[in-house]
């Protein structure tokens, strides 16, 4: 099967495209893996663009395990920006598994997606009982085996547990990371950040992605680690949230939407041979 296909990115964070409007592409778990491999194309997500009647389209994102995922900050923005150019149009509507989701094109390879508010209901998250979502008390442990508890728990549309550390350089996020994603409180699994607080406007952040493993970025994880900073009352309204790739500025709105503001990567054409 010869596939047309758009890889970018946004801060690292990348994407295989897949338009499926037009022409209607199946592709089976297997097959979605191996375009994810590193080995072959490579991307933290495959996304699939379909015809949607009620928005600009419709999107299905699927990580790199082969499994769903129910929302995408960075590849939500990537796509939007991707269809501005065909449209000719600055804000873009696309519906998704966890809901709509509305974008504006702010100027070259900047956009913002507006995300919604998060959930922290230990049901909404979903957690597998009822527990205070603020500190969930797991244990996690430095380098130098110095104990640390907490876990706030959000679901931005998936579900992230965010853990406020002195210094994240200090933790192992590969070892912590696939631990604590399939850890018994997260029934379908979670995001894992790693978050250090630099001040009011800025945290610097680690994530490990529920079925995509370490990622050089991760838009939900940021606006789930500013929402949950603002819960726990250590920074406003409005965060910078730095990767090693770069920031994400999100801020949260007057009814607790968050809104994520970022830059995106070129377009690029490839053709996948599967």
């Amino acid at each position: 099967m010869d596939l047309k296909a758009f890889k970018m990115d946004g801060l690292g964070n990348d994407f295989v495209i897949i338009d499926n409007r037009q022409k209607i592409t199946n592709l089976t778990k297997e097959q979605i893996i191996k375009i994810c491999d590193r080995k072959f194309i490579g991307c933290d997500q495959l996304i699939l663009i379909k015809k949607c009647e009620t928005a600009d389209a419709y999107l299905e994102f699927y990580n790199s395990d082969g499994g769903t995922s129910g929302a995408c900050g960075n590849g939500t923005r990537c796509v939007a920006d991707l269809l501005s150019k065909e449209t000719n149009k600055n804000t873009i509507n696309l519906t998704t598994l966890s809901g709509n989701l509305k974008s504006e094109i702010l100027g070259d390879k900047l956009v913002s997606t507006e995300i919604g508010v998060g959930k922290t209901k230990w049901n909404e998250i979903p957690l597998s009982k009822d527990l205070n979502t603020k500190n969930l008390n797991i244990k996690i442990y430095d380098l130098n085996k110095n104990e640390h508890i907490g876990g706030t728990a959000i679901n931005v549309g998936n579900p992230h547990v965010i853990f406020f550390v002195d210094n994240n350089e200090n933790f192992d996020i590969n070892k912590i990371g696939p631990e604590i994603e399939k850890h018994n409180f997260f029934p379908e699994k979670c995001n894992v950040t790693l978050a250090t607080v630099i001040n009011h406007g800025l945290i610097k952040v680690k994530v490990w992605e529920r079925g995509a493993g370490l990622t050089k970025a991760c838009g939900t994880a940021a606006c789930a680690t500013a929402f949950a900073a603002k819960q726990n009352g250590l920074t406003n309204n409005k965060v910078d949230v730095e990767f090693s790739t770069g920031k994400l500025s999100i801020s949260i709105d007057h009814n607790n939407s968050i809104h994520m503001k970022g830059p995106v990567s070129d377009i690029e054409n490839i053709e996948i041979k599967i």
